[in-house]
């Protein structure tokens, strides 16, 4: 067998080395060689072959595994290893060499090698500095270790050896085997450019199955675990099919790697003609005296970009936007154009969300802390955020909270978002009749924007603030579009995932925000936009809550802006009363939070002024500091009249008594209406006339009352226009009580809607009403009946001064209302 067939050129951690002809000059030349048994003294190997069993020393090898027929050196140091290969050099040159189970163990004992390796022959020796020697040998055949005679003071062991089946004539299974598995090993060697392919038509040359095996493993860069089992397998045919089975999985994993590889390689290259080509444009650059810092912003913007990690599209469109910059003069028109752009899309957050969850006690906590009363309000958003919290999901109805000014609808939106820990931004709607104001102006308008609501999640700094829409119930629409359609994608939860703004023109994802919206009245919402919301209407404080909030939260705020302190200030509940009932009229406590300044405000300028550092403020000297009173309320008062009656009405800053008088004069028959009765209030009067000409003998007037006489209703303070069906049962009571010459009771007030058929229909604002005729000295009120689920929201307190009398038609008013005659 020849040497150039057999010899193998592996590294295997620090025992292997490569024996060349290098060595054979050192080995030749040094004068440290201890022993050579050279190629020409050719070992008698007779007795040994005759006898399958014998005793010889042993060397456990680290991290490599060696074949027979196989010829390479390795270094020993080890004191046991070294004094089995002196032992060996006195014997018969005969050594046994096995494959450590883990290479880290120094101090082996004879479980830690496998019993199966190799009986070899050792061929040179050579001292190396370190008392390290380097021994070439080469493997005989394979050996099993049978018993173990000595471990100290080195591995001597009775070893049988295993006798390679060799055939004259190969079956068929085995040669379709060789020839598989050098296929396998030639596209190994084309995979692996760590192993020259010249060894390839030495190794094909080998005829028997089993020594095929041993060659090809030999060459392999594989794990000893992985060759130990071929040196296990006795057997050719095993051997080949475990080998071919590990050629296939080194392949597989190869061309996994070459791929990798492929890749780097274009990518570097990429990089290194990017790199080129950018020098060759900073040189051009230089040349024409542009600035080389857009060079390093558009670097900054590629990094920044990078990191957002948008989508493919989106990533894709900016790039380009980016690239364009590069390309022109960046002082130009378009440069000043692309960058505003692409400033936006980076500033915008776009994976950037507050983390805060919801907790609903906290919640509830905070819209206490934060207003007074609103129980209603309060447990319809606690509902809202607990669904919030289960389901996981913003999407749902839009809350739109509806109410008069004043009345806390943005501060309940901020408490809302504190609630939820998530930051706040606000846009009122007011005016706005563009809707470029809320999809953005397209970049080919000069000064384009994005819209305001791009802008607002832009200064909130996450994706998913709490956005209130203020005024919703004002915005407009002209020739510059419709605002409340644009409005529509921005609150429909099925269209807002991918919002599209005109100047961005790449989808945002609005799905994450919760929207808020208030307005003063539902009357003027577009239908479509109102069908998106769901509506909590936040009704007006009564005259205790206005007290309360006053004393709990406006007063100390008030005293702390102008830098007073309580014992500079005192101002007593009446006081407050005071204030509240002849100095503002509304239906939330914005003006009274103002007249509190201006009481404030003047206290200051007393203060410094007179040195003095105490003021008490009381209803009697009120006047002092606001001035004259400005409002007055309907007293009742005085005795029962004819065709007076007292009605109740609400407008947008709460309720009010309303006074309607009605005068019986000779005529033609004409109904004359003044006071600036609107429509409603006209058909409300005429219905009237009709129901009681129709029941004029029941009542005992003379059938032809309107066309001998003229019949004028007149309702107070003229100069404030008057509309709605709630004074419906009032007029036809004061109708009534002038034909019929009866008065009517001081004490009453009365509101609700009538028919042609007498019948009283039910109205709204029953909680504001009553609270008009509580503050008017009102002792009864008559209802519609289908309104006496409307009682149960008015203030306990309240409803324990007044009798409620539920009516269903006229007649009923008539009975209580009329005072009755003697008889």
């Amino acid at each position: 067998m020849t040497e150039d067939k057999n010899k193998k050129t592996e590294k295997n951690k620090d025992e292997l080395h490569e024996f060349d002809e290098e060595d054979e000059e050192e080995l030749e030349d040094s004068n440290k060689v201890t022993e050579d048994v050279g190629e020409d003294d050719e070992l008698d190997l007779t007795d040994y072959k005759n006898n399958s069993i014998k005793t010889m020393p042993m060397i456990p090898l680290r991290g490599l595994s060696i074949f027979p027929y196989m010829v390479l050196h390795f270094d020993i140091g080890r004191e046991k290893s070294i004094s089995a290969l002196e032992k060996a050099m006195m014997m018969n040159q005969l050594v046994f060499l096995s494959a450590q189970k883990d290479a880290d163990t120094d101090l082996p004992t004879h479980e830690d090698f496998y019993k199966i390796g190799t009986i070899a022959k050792i061929k040179q020796m050579l001292k190396l500095p370190g008392d390290a020697i380097r021994v070439l040998v080469e493997g005989v055949s394979r050996g099993e270790i049978k018993d173990m005679i000595l471990e100290v003071p080195y591995f001597k062991c009775t070893v049988k050896q295993i006798e390679e089946k060799e055939f004259e004539e190969i079956p068929s299974r085995l040669v379709a085997l060789m020839r598989s598995t050098l296929g396998y090993f030639e596209n190994y060697l084309e995979l692996n450019p760590k192993i020259s392919q010249d060894i390839f038509p030495s190794v094909a040359s080998v005829d028997q199955p089993g020594r095929l095996a041993d060659v090809i493993t030999s060459h392999l860069d594989i794990k000893t675990e992985e060759k130990q089992k071929i040196l296990e397998a006795y057997d050719p045919e095993d051997r080949l099919e475990i080998l071919s089975e590990i050629l296939s999985k080194e392949n597989e994993i190869l061309t996994i790697e070459q791929d990798i590889n492929i890749k780097v390689r274009s990518q570097i290259n990429k990089s290194q003609r990017e790199y080129y080509l950018r020098e060759q444009m900073r040189a051009i650059q230089e040349e024409l005296g542009q600035d080389e810092a857009i060079e390093d912003e558009i670097a900054t913007w590629m990094s920044q970009l990078k990191k957002l990690k948008l989508s493919p599209k989106i990533t894709e469109k900016v790039e380009k936007e980016i690239k364009r910059l590069s390309r022109i003069q960046p002082s130009s028109a378009e440069g000043g154009v692309i960058r505003t752009y692409v400033e936006w899309i980076l500033a915008l957050p776009w994976n950037k969300a507050s983390k805060g969850a919801i907790d609903i006690k906290n919640a509830e906590i905070i819209l206490n802390e934060d207003h007074y009363g609103l129980e209603k309000v309060k447990d319809r958003i606690l509902e809202y955020l607990a669904v919030m919290k289960l389901s996981k999901a913003m999407k749902g109805p839009i809350l739109c909270l509806v109410g008069p000014p004043g009345v806390g609808k943005t501060s309940v939106a901020k408490s809302i978002a504190r609630a939820v820990n998530r930051e706040f931004v606000r846009m009122s709607l007011g005016g706005v009749r563009d809707e470029a104001e809320i999809r953005g102006h397209r970049r080919t308008y000069i000064g384009a924007i994005p819209g305001r609501v791009i802008s607002a999640i832009k200064e909130a700094g996450t994706n998913n603030p709490v956005f209130l829409f203020d005024e919703v119930d004002k915005i407009g629409n002209d020739f510059r579009g419709d605002p409340a359609s644009a409005l529509l994608e921005v609150l429909d939860p099925e269209q807002n995932k991918e919002f599209l703004d005109h100047y961005l023109e790449i989808p945002f994802d609005l799905s994450k925000v919760m929207f808020i919206t208030t307005a003063n009245t539902t009357e003027t919402i577009p239908r479509p936009l109102l069908d998106r919301m769901e509506v909590i209407y936040v009704p007006g404080y009564t005259e205790e809550e206005k007290v309360k909030i006053a004393e709990k939260y406006l007063i100390p705020k008030k005293i702390k802006e102008h830098g007073l302190s309580d014992e500079n200030i005192t101002i007593s509940e009446r006081t407050i009363r005071s204030i509240i009932n002849y100095y503002t009229r509304e239906s939330g406590v914005r003006n009274l939070e103002r007249e509190l300044a201006n009481l404030c405000r003047k206290v200051a300028r007393k203060i410094v002024e007179e040195d003095a550092t105490r003021f008490r403020v009381t209803a009697g000297n009120i006047e002092s500091y606001l001035g004259k009173k400005r409002f007055r309320y309907d007293i009742i008062e005085g005795e029962n009249e004819i065709g007076v009656a007292t009605g109740l009405a609400w407008t947008i800053v709460g309720g009010d008594t309303l006074f309607i008088e009605t005068t019986l004069i000779p005529g033609s028959g004409k109904l004359v209406l003044t006071g600036q009765l609107g429509e409603v209030m006209q058909e409300s009067a005429k219905a009237g006339v009709s129901y009681i000409r129709s029941i004029s003998k029941e009542l005992g007037i003379n059938e032809d009352f309107y066309k001998e006489n003229d019949l004028h209703i007149h309702i107070p303070e003229g100069a404030t226009p008057k509309d709605g069906p709630s004074a419906g049962v009032t007029m036809c009571t004061a109708i009534i009580s002038s034909l019929t010459n009866r008065p009517i009771r001081k004490d009453i007030a009365m509101t609700g809607e009538i028919t042609l058929r007498g019948k009283v229909l039910p109205v709204g604002g029953i909680r504001e009403k009553v609270l008009a005729a509580h503050r008017a000295g009102i002792k009864k009120v008559l209802l519609p009946a289908e309104n006496e689920a409307d009682i149960e929201e008015i203030p306990s307190n309240v409803r324990k001064r007044l009798e409620f009398v539920l009516i269903h038609n006229v007649s009923e008013a008539l009975e209580h209302a009329l005072v009755k005659t003697e008889s």
